[in-house]
Parts: structure tokens; sequence; C-alpha cells
């Protein structure tokens, strides 16, 4: 049995379980055996359908009433019972914060090796996968000697996508025995964000590093993401600047999208910035320096400033669209 973490806030399901589930049905084609997925508290009761029309021949669901919201410890545990109870050969989740967490937990609770950020698995007399390291700027080649392989999926390595049909999505209880010290660390409460597009999920994202200069410099920016229905991003050296919020980087330690298009603006393209955005269909870079690696890793670049560059393309967006 291959097992997959439901990743979920509150009953909102994660994309990025999506991709897991993706990912374990075709591991399951290589290696055999059913889909499972764990959904953890009641919340994620509502997910079962969806989890199904992916590829989850089974939803277990583990209701407790510590589980009331996210605490690494109490779905680490969880996970650790099942894995204890149901006997799976992989169990996997997205590379996400949370994924990674909870499956940390687990393979330290079971005294279990994990593997994370993998983009390819490769099951047989010998289990090969490739992962990502050092940031993204090495893939490693590396084999798994375990009773029970844990991997993180690394995100947007996975396209999602539905299975050719829903699968059975049958019910089955999970009760898990929490000691109650486990709640020690729980989410408590949330500062909302205003609804709308956001930086993970844009499907044009517009980035703006050091070039731009300043904050006043980002207006361009803003306004031509608003413009193509996107969110403006930036790069490690703009928020250090106090330009903008750290809720706005790309990069290793921000936020790592997926766009159709994303529109580098004076970026050099550092490794740390690449891993972050090298996951989106189509770059495009604006930038002075043509010798820039952000320009030599894009497929399109407009050697220039962007200054005069940004603000031209909102213009004949404009232009065109009256």
């Amino acid at each position: 049995m291959i097992l997959v973490l439901v990743e979920h806030d509150r009953g909102e399901l994660a994309p990025a379980t999506l991709e897991a589930l993706t990912a374990a049905r075709s591991l399951a084609a290589d290696a055999g055996g059913p889909v499972a997925a764990l959904s953890i508290g009641a919340d994620a009761d509502g997910l079962a359908g969806t989890l199904a029309t992916y590829g989850a021949e089974t939803i277990h669901q583990s209701h407790h009433e510590l589980l009331t919201d996210y605490g690494p410890e109490l779905w680490g545990e969880v996970l650790a019972q099942a894995i204890d109870s149901l006997s799976p050969s992989f169990v996997l989740a997205c590379g996400t914060d949370r994924g990674s967490e909870v499956l940390a937990q687990a393979a330290a609770r079971r005294d279990l090796p994990l593997v994370a950020n993998c983009t390819e698995v490769r099951p047989g007399s010998t289990l090969e996968l490739t992962r990502v390291r050092w940031g993204g700027s090495l893939l490693e080649v590396t084999t798994l000697d375990a009773p029970v392989a844990l991997l993180t999926i690394a995100h947007h390595a996975v396209e999602a996508s539905l299975a050719d049909a829903p699968a059975a999505g049958a019910i089955s209880p999970h009760p898990p025995t929490l000691d109650p010290v486990l709640a020690r660390s729980v989410v408590r409460g949330r500062v909302e964000r205003e609804a709308g597009i956001t930086l993970a999920t844009a499907p044009v994202v517009v980035g703006g590093g050091r070039g731009v200069g300043s904050p006043e410099g980002f207006a361009p920016l803003d306004e031509l993401a608003a413009l193509l229905e996107g969110a403006v991003g930036c790069s490690r050296a703009v928020t250090n600047n106090g330009w903008r919020n750290h809720t706005d980087q790309v990069g290793q330690t921000g936020t790592r999208i997926a766009p159709e298009v994303y529109l580098a603006c004076g970026i050099s393209g550092a490794i740390q910035h690449w891993v972050g955005a090298m996951a989106a269909k189509n770059i495009v870079a604006v930038n002075t320096d043509p010798e820039a690696n952000m320009v030599a890793k894009a497929g399109y670049a407009v050697i220039g400033d962007l200054h005069e560059v940004v603000p031209a393309i909102a213009a004949e967006i404009t232009r065109r669209r009256a």
C-alpha cells in the first residue's frame, strides 16, 4: 500500500496533496499496491470525494478530541500509528513545510529514514530515488533500504492530475491514541489574508529584484501585475532592504511559485531565487545585464531598463484592451 498524507487547513485541502496523490498513482503503477490517504481531524472528512477522484482507494480518517487544528507533534504521532497498523510500503507527502514537518515527526518516532524532495522514485530490487539537494543546485541519485519508505515529493515536481477513473474512496476510521502533552504545539489562531490571488497560486507573477532600486520602484510592477490579474514577487535582496514584506519573497527561503508566466525584472538569478521560480512554465527576464543568471535561464529576455520596459508593457496591454 502507498499511504498519502492529506495536508489541509481546517478542512481546506492543500493543492500540494493532489501532487502527492498523482505521484502515488504513478508509483503504484510501477510498484503495485493500492493508493490510500490518511486524513487527520474531523474537518477533513469532507475531502473524501476529491481524494477519490485523484486515486485514493481508501481514506483512513483519524478523529480525536485533540485534533481540532494543526499540530506537528499530534499529526506526526497519528501518522506513526498509521504506519504501525496499516503497514504501508510507502508513505508520501508533498515537500511543503507542513508535509515535510509531519513526515519528519513520524520518521523520528519510528526511527525510520526520510528521503526529502524527491523528483523521481524508481522501485525495483533496490529502491532508487532522485532528489533535489543544496537548494536546487544538485540532483542526487540515491538508494533507500528501509522497511517503510518515507518520502516527500518536491513541490511542483509533479503536476496534479485526476485519475483516469475515480477510485472507490472507501472510508476507514483510524482512531489514534494521543497523549495530551502532544498538544503543546498546536495552531491557536491565524491572521487572515485578504481574499484573492496569492503568490503561490497566481497564474502570472511579476518579480522585482535589487534592480528595481527602491520601494517606490515597485509601483509599475504592481500596476502590471494588476493588469495581468497576477501577483508581485521579489528577491531576497529586496526583503533584506525592507522594500517589500517577506511574504512577497520568491525563493528557497520564501515562496515556491509555478505560474504560467514569471516576469523577472532586475533579478540577477541567484540559485536560492531560482529554486523558488524554476517551476514556472515560462520565464521572461528583464535586465540590463545580458550575462545575468536569470537571463541565461529564462526562455525569453528583454535587455533593457525595467523602468522603461515594464511601463511600456503595461501601456501596450491597456492600449490593446481599449
